[in-house]
């Protein structure tokens, strides 16, 4: 898919409304002489004439390029379907989305002031360079949308041997499935049995580490059995740990069921991979779950650097 640029647009003051120009040029800190320019997430704003042609018709005038205060207008995709990382390629320059609409600055907007309305805080993006460059109307850019790379590792002699069916990994990739099942983000998920041991596990999660994961879960091995080597693989590798997660969901569960402050389960970073270890039963996949998924996107984005309060 490919985006077209319509117009370029720069203005000298925030809150105000932006005015058409040959060409902007990109570079670390947003557009040169933009009032928006700096070392933050909001570098590059974007708007799609589709949005712009919608407004058009609620405030019943033509609405000229930029007055919505967007650096660059735009054509061919529905840029509120897009989601953070995704990013925008040209033969000069790349951009990446940090932020999908905002809020409204109400009276001290100029279009609000006008109209009543603005359609930028619901249907416009956000973006910051990658790589700079001059843009023009009639470019185009690759729309390359960010894939969330997660793979499950399922730890268990019995099912790595054929003699028992794993459901516990399974149920992982069946609730992340059904998560992401309306949002805009697209997911890969690859799942992987293994028995339990850990110079296995250990050689695993480098490799997918390695290959940029974004995020690694494994169920089973949580426990103090001997065979038991998940955490204690984990922990070894982690560059920073995440306690509360783990710590909330053995306090929340184990106030009902004392069985649940057994597991041993941790999370953390692996330079830019998330690690979670999950016990083995299906229960306890449901009830981690439903807690990890409430932050998983945040993290993500929290390392990316991106402010997603």
């Amino acid at each position: 898919m490919e985006l077209k640029i319509l117009s370029t647009n720069i203005s000298e003051a925030k809150g105000t409304i932006k005015k058409p120009v040959d060409s902007i040029i990109l570079d670390a800190y947003g557009v040169q002489k933009d009032a928006h320019s700096g070392p933050w997430h909001r570098q590059v704003s974007l708007l799609g004439k589709e949005s712009v042609d919608r407004f058009s018709k609620q405030a019943g005038r033509e609405i000229k390029y930029g007055e919505f205060a967007e650096n660059l207008t735009t054509e061919g995709i529905e840029l509120v379907k897009t989601a953070p990382l995704d990013r925008f390629i040209g033969k000069k320059v790349e951009l990446e989305v940090t932020q999908i609409g905002k809020e409204c600055h109400g009276s001290s907007c100029a279009i609000f002031k006008e109209v009543g309305n603005c359609v930028m805080p619901k249907e416009g993006i956000f973006a910051r360079v990658i790589r700079g460059g001059e843009v023009k109307s009639g470019d185009t850019l690759k729309y390359v949308p960010y894939v969330f790379k997660i793979n499950v590792i399922t730890l268990s002699d019995r099912a790595s041997r054929g003699e028992y069916e794993d459901k516990s990994g399974p149920r992982i990739i069946e609730i992340l499935e059904e998560h992401f099942k309306n949002k805009t983000r697209q997911i890969s998920i690859e799942h992987t049995i293994i028995p339990d041991d850990g110079e296995n596990l250990a050689l695993l999660i480098e490799k997918n580490v390695h290959n940029e994961a974004d995020i690694i879960f494994t169920t089973g091995g949580t426990g103090i059995g001997p065979r038991d080597v998940t955490v204690d693989v984990v922990k070894l590798m982690l560059d920073k740990e995440i306690p509360g997660i783990m710590e909330m969901i053995r306090m929340k569960y184990g106030a009902e069921k004392p069985n649940a402050l057994l597991s041993r389960s941790v999370a953390g970073l692996i330079r830019n991979t998330f690690v979670y270890t999950l016990p083995g039963s299906v229960k306890a996949v449901n009830e981690y779950m439903s807690e990890i998924i409430k932050t998983m996107e945040h993290l993500i984005y929290m390392r990316h650097s991106l402010d997603a309060h």
